[in-house]
């Protein structure tokens, strides 16, 4: 059996069979996990629900210049 060398570890065509499978479930698993966790993180960010109203706080911060 011939493992791709580093120097030929762009030689994805020469893959077949179980490794082209393998390749293929990792890369498809990192994209749903990778999806997954941009999902979780966007329905989680935002304004918190405990935090108490201040009235005398400054609205906007100037830039120092």
């Amino acid at each position: 059996m011939n493992e791709p060398t580093l120097q030929a570890i762009g030689d994805y065509n020469g893959l077949k069979g179980e490794k082209k499978r393998v390749v293929r479930a990792v890369i498809i698993a990192g994209l749903i996990i990778g999806s997954l966790y941009v999902i979780v993180a966007n329905s989680y960010v935002g304004q918190p629900h405990d935090t108490l109203p201040a009235k005398d706080a400054a609205p906007v911060l100037p830039f120092n210049r």
